[in-house]
């Protein structure tokens, strides 16, 4: 019987195969688990269809990626911090700290995850971070520490 899998299955194959199985061990156990369903016409279609539509959806989400790093590119996020001697900063500036900025300043909502501060940034001065907003498209985020 040919399956469509609906979740990795260790021994058969990964999400959205079509992989060919034994008649029984469709029906007891691939089947009423809802780890895949019958290869139909009507279900390879819509396989076909949802395929489709993850490419399209994947492809949009790509584009926006790049646009929104072209304008994070272009901007810069001026942050204040106490300051002692030396210009040292207590503490430092951490990426939550950037990612409201970033709000504050640009409107610009950024999960503070996806911001990647290599170093602590403990002195005043300007540093680029980077910002990981998609698996293929990384920006790089001026940031201006400013002492108080």
């Amino acid at each position: 019987m040919k399956v469509i899998l609906l979740e990795d299955v260790k021994t058969l194959g990964k999400k959205g195969q079509i992989v060919e199985i034994n008649d029984g061990y469709a029906r007891n156990f691939v089947l009423p688990k809802k780890l895949g369903i019958e290869a139909t016409p009507k279900n390879l279609n819509d396989l076909k269809l949802k395929k489709q539509h993850d490419d399209k959806v994947a492809a949009e989400n790509l584009a926006d990626a790049k646009k929104l790093a072209e304008k994070l590119g272009e901007l810069t996020v001026n942050t204040k911090v106490k300051v002692g001697e030396g210009g040292r900063t207590f503490g430092s500036v951490s990426s939550k700290e950037i990612s409201e900025e970033l709000q504050k300043q640009h409107n610009i909502k950024i999960d503070k995850k996806k911001i990647m501060v290599k170093d602590p940034i403990k002195n005043v001065g300007g540093y680029n971070v980077a910002v990981k907003l998609h698996p293929e498209v990384t920006a790089t985020l001026k940031v201006n520490v400013e002492g108080m």
